[in-house]
């Protein structure tokens, strides 16, 4: 029959049964099996410095073995064999837990583990782990407990300064098992997770952080333990913990060592970084958008400068008008056409532009054909009716509707405009025409600021173009009622003043240039050239009440030049003479009255009129020029007029001029002014204005140069010589 140790695990020997009797042999053979397996034992625990006891129960007997005895430094002489004995040998904290986990073993004949302190004699305190088995005997009841113990002091010395470094670190620390317990929980991390560690240990992490489910905390966990690689991440936790967290899971044989840190601080100190660089791109975006809408009102303000420039610049209104075709292409539009109406029947597209050259001979041919093809209810029809802007979208479809002739339609596609603009010319309540902005595919719509800049672009050139339909309706007036009306000029003393009047080489009529040279009660000289919008018996008409008012204001009242262009506006005002003019108006001081050398005080006053020219002494001629245009006559009651002042000296020319001595087509009128300066300053100096005849036919000359003897416009000249007094040299002005 085999014979088992006492757990039932396995046969250690066997012995030999007769009749139920066993043999002598057999219970020798038996000891001898048993005695061999305790010393295959011993050895084993000894290699591994591990102490084995055996403590009957029986007889009380405890029993260790060499390696226990100097573990517990007691030699075996001094080791009485009890328990008793032993117990002294433990801790006084842990005699307890001792003597408790030895009874429950025994009463259960179950296994026996403690963990405790031994006090050797010298005074040193080890840590020993001791495990054992206790054994039932023939009536079930333990009967002997045998065991092993071994020395643990290393290790609990490695873990406490583990712990040590654990607990005094900053960053919050936490061990999970592989069910995703809490086994260890350091003091920063019962900060950082506002629980104590009693509450966390052997708790579920899922269960006491729910809202850690699904986030990126669930995530990196479970994904760090699945690939057995470390996870490093920044996540937040809701409320009530309301924080950031950096976070680095590291799996290992013992669990998941999860080391975080409260992030919460830098995340806001980013986020406001973030919105602080974020409030600074917006404002430099702002910043830009504002420069680039600067760089825009700058844009359209020169636009406004260069339309108005052209407007000025030129008599020719309508040709003045058709170069806003030329302005407006590229920057607003694509390509334009300007139209002019008479009584919006009556249409004539009078210029044409496209900012591609390969494009402009079919825009050109498409302005030819068009007007005679658009239907009365077209988009250009409608704004001359209404005087309102016309938007038309899907261009090319909308505006070919309306064409009646297919090969203006087929034109029109080639040039394939994805938006229209047509917006009217006004004047005084009368729409006198049109432009039209075609943009093509692709292009930047028109802005309401753009709409709005147009429409004052429109303003002015309608305003322009009726001004010279004024202009022209007027040219009635015969020349010698014209000349009729100019009286002859004062030869004031030490002055001699000449004056020619032309009028248009065109025109059987008058017009409303003149002049006039008459003395205040001072003996001052009063010198005025004007020009009276129109060429009529009206402009005439007109052209007389304002010379006749202006030699009246300015005999009667003694004034200076300013003065009597401000009292002449009023008085126009409210004897309703309704009309427009330009004019200067000069005063040169009698004889004597300036100085000893005989220079002669001049001082003058402009309303919308061309600079004086003066011719020093030395033969040059120069513009009087003062840098800003005051507004005519007739525009505005009681305007405030500059007034300016020089001395001439003797020998000097003055000349005042109207625009038709200056003006070309197509030519700014300060080139005019410019090549009068030159002309005159060759003029007379080949002649003697010591000569009684001498300014005059210097006049003469100058006119018939400036004219090349074809005057498109009515000419009034005045010009004043300066005498020297008898004895004096002349010196500059």
């Amino acid at each position: 029959m085999p014979v088992r140790d006492a757990d039932d695990d396995a046969p250690v020997a066997s012995v030999d049964c007769r009749d139920g009797v066993v043999h002598p042999d057999g219970v020798e053979a038996v000891a001898r099996a048993l005695e061999g397996e305790r010393m295959r034992w011993q050895l084993a625990v000894t290699a591994g410095e591990v102490g084995g006891f055996d403590w009957d129960l029986v007889t009380g007997r405890l029993e260790w073995d060499d390696q226990l005895h100097a573990l517990f430094g007691v030699p075996r002489e001094q080791f009485d064999g009890t328990i008793e004995h032993f117990a002294t040998m433990l801790h006084p904290d842990d005699v307890g837990r001792v003597h408790e986990a030895l009874r429950a073993a025994i009463a259960a004949c179950a296994e026996y583990a403690a963990e405790y302190r031994v006090v050797r004699p010298d005074g040193t305190v080890r840590w020993v782990q001791a495990r054992g088995k206790a054994l039932r005997g023939p009536d079930g009841s333990a009967v002997r407990v045998l065991g092993a113990a071994y020395d643990t002091t290393d290790r609990r010395d490695a873990d406490a300064r583990i712990s040590r470094v654990l607990e005094t670190m900053s960053a919050a620390f936490f061990l999970l098992d592989d069910a995703w317990r809490f086994t260890y929980v350091n003091a920063e991390a019962e900060v950082l997770l506002a629980r104590p560690r009693a509450e966390l240990v052997g708790r579920v992490v899922w269960e006491l952080f729910p809202d850690a489910l699904g986030s990126a905390f669930e995530e990196n966990y479970r994904g760090a333990v699945r690939s057995g690689e470390p996870r490093t991440f920044e996540a937040y936790y809701p409320a009530p913990l309301d924080r950031w967290y950096e976070v680095r899971a590291w799996p290992g044989t013992d669990g998941l060592s999860v080391y975080f840190s409260d992030c919460t601080e830098r995340r806001r100190s980013q986020d406001e970084a973030r919105r602080a660089r974020d409030r600074a791109e917006a404002e430099r975006r702002a910043a830009e958008w504002a420069r680039q809408r600067a760089e825009v009102g700058q844009a359209r303000l020169r636009l406004l400068a260069e339309v108005g420039d052209d407007l000025a610049s030129t008599l020719d209104t309508e040709d003045a008008v058709a170069r806003l075709a030329r302005h407006l292409v590229p920057s607003l539009a694509s390509w334009c056409l300007i139209t002019l109406s008479s009584d919006q029947r009556h249409l004539r597209d009078i210029a044409s532009w496209h900012g591609d050259p390969a494009s402009r001979e079919t825009v050109a041919r498409y302005a030819q054909l068009r007007l005679n093809s658009l239907d009365p209810s077209s988009y250009l029809y409608q704004a001359l009716r209404t005087g309102e802007v016309v938007a038309v979208p899907d261009a090319t479809r909308a505006i070919s509707e309306v064409l009646t002739v297919g090969e203006a339609r087929a034109v029109l596609g080639e040039l394939a405009p994805q938006n229209a603009y047509a917006i009217p010319l006004r004047a005084r309540g009368r729409t006198v025409g049109a432009m039209t902005l075609f943009l093509d595919a692709g292009r930047r719509d028109l802005t309401a600021d753009d709409l709005a800049m147009l429409v004052q672009l429109a303003d002015r050139a309608g305003l322009a173009l009726d001004n010279a339909r004024l202009y022209e309706e007027q040219r009635q007036m015969a020349e010698s009622l014209q000349r009729a009306l100019l009286s002859a000029p004062v030869q004031p003393e030490g002055l001699h003043v000449v004056v020619r009047y032309l009028p248009a080489s065109k025109a059987a009529q008058v017009g409303g240039d003149w002049y006039d040279a008459f003395l205040q009660r001072d003996g001052s000289t009063v010198l005025a050239v004007g020009d009276v919008i129109g060429h009529d018996t009206q402009a005439a008409a007109a052209m007389s009440q304002v010379r006749t008012l202006l030699r009246g204001i300015g005999y009667t009242s003694g004034a200076a030049p300013a003065t009597i262009l401000r009292d002449l506006d009023e008085a126009m005002q409210g004897l309703r003479v309704d009309t427009m003019a330009t004019a200067v108006v000069a005063r040169v001081d009698p004889a004597g009255a300036s100085d000893d050398a005989g220079a002669r005080r001049l001082s003058w006053s402009s309303a919308g009129h061309l600079p004086l020219v003066v011719v020093a002494p030395d033969g040059v001629a120069r513009a009087l020029e003062v840098g800003r245009h005051e507004l005519l006559l007739g525009v505005g009651r009681g305007t405030e007029r500059a007034e300016h002042e020089v001395l001439l000296a003797p020998g000097s020319v003055l000349l005042l001029y109207t625009d038709g001595l200056v003006e070309r087509r197509g030519e700014h009128l300060s080139h005019g002014v410019a090549r009068l300066c030159a002309v005159l300053t060759q003029t007379l100096a080949g002649v003697s204005l010591d000569d009684e005849d001498g300014l005059g036919r210097g006049v003469d000359e100058l006119v018939g140069r400036m004219l090349d003897g074809h005057a498109e416009d009515d000419v009034a000249v005045l010009a004043v010589h300066v005498r020297p007094h008898a004895g004096t040299q002349a010196t500059a002005a």
